[in-house]
């Protein structure tokens, strides 16, 4: 960690969304949470109660929009106010997964862009800069009229990868893009591997949250595949993609990983009946034990926003960590 310069106080506070990789990162940084209080009043409204001063503070609240969604969004915003009238320094919306970031434009007549409504929420509420990772869209940094700083899943995955491509070598590995929209990701990833090969896999959605393979783009027949995404739902996409690359490509064997492990619906039974042999997430949203099945490995994301969290306070780059 760089050595802090900035004469304010740095304090880190937590929503309910995520409380362990708030945790994780505080300890990065080698700080306690700060003393706040997140409940519900009878009727389910908000109440924060705030148990320390934050005056002149560097102030940063961890808090994913991952499910109950609209209630862990309401969390942050309430919380970015009260920070706000008790006279923080600065305040920054630390959103690990940014939820309604998959409704980024009109796809459709009459459609909302919900992800626009969510950053002039938080802009209004009070925030003065937001650290996320891993956008669906990376437009949507375009919606806000304050900084927002992107961080990068792939470094992570690289580092946990590495060794396997190691091992098989770089001619017998492939990363597949799941559809076109994220061939820039698997690039990425592609050359931070040592410029491993890329296929895509050619799908068509008849309906929400329901993908066909149609064809896939690449040479995959006798190597190790590796899925790429940001988000994991339901998980059919990519489950659907594994069993192509398998029965339709001959692939050897194939990975997932995702940034965002958001898993809802049948996520879990899709990944277990799948030829998957593992299922890579960060923790950016917090599961629970009973979802942990052996599929799944959790990657801790705390360490990156740890450094990305200082070096907001001390007024560095933050795109240094990607260089």
């Amino acid at each position: 960690m760089v050595k802090s310069n900035n004469r304010h106080p740095f304090k880190i506070f937590s929503g309910n969304a995520n409380r362990p990789l708030a945790e994780a990162i505080a300890a990065a940084l080698g700080k306690e949470l700060g003393d706040v209080s997140v409940s519900r009043f009878s009727d389910g409204e908000i109440c924060v109660t705030t148990n320390e001063s934050v005056r002149g503070c560097d102030t940063f609240i961890v808090q994913s929009t991952s499910g109950p969604v609209n209630d862990h969004l309401m969390e942050l915003l309430v919380m970015i106010d009260a920070f706000k009238r008790a006279s923080a320094g600065r305040i920054t919306a630390v959103i690990p997964y940014f939820g309604y970031a998959r409704q980024d434009r009109k796809a459709r007549a009459r459609d909302p862009i919900s992800a626009k409504l969510v950053a002039d929420l938080l802009t209004t509420a009070g925030a003065h800069r937001v650290l996320t990772m891993d956008l669906h869209a990376d437009q949507i940094q375009g919606f806000f009229n304050i900084p927002l700083d992107h961080l990068q899943a792939a470094p992570e995955f690289a580092n946990y990868f590495r060794e396997r491509v190691n091992a098989v070598g770089v001619e017998n590995f492939v990363v597949v893009s799941p559809d076109a929209g994220s061939v820039p990701r698997a690039r990425k990833l592609s050359q931070k591997l040592g410029d491993v090969p890329i296929a895509i896999v050619d799908k068509r959605r008849p309906r929400p949250n329901v993908s066909e393979v149609m064809n896939i783009i690449g040479e995959v027949e006798g190597k190790h595949c590796l899925l790429l995404d940001d988000i994991a739902d339901t998980a059919g996409t990519l489950c659907h993609a594994a069993a192509a690359l398998m029965e339709k490509g001959g692939a050897a064997s194939v990975t997932a990983a995702t940034t965002h492990g958001v898993l809802s619906g049948k996520a879990l039974e899709n990944i277990e009946k799948s030829p998957l042999t593992e299922f890579v997430i960060m923790d950016t949203i917090n599961i629970p034990e009973e979802k942990r099945i052996p599929k799944l490995k959790i990657l801790t994301a705390a360490n990156v926003f740890a450094e990305a969290m200082e070096r907001i306070h001390d007024d560095l780059s933050v795109s240094a960590l990607f260089g």
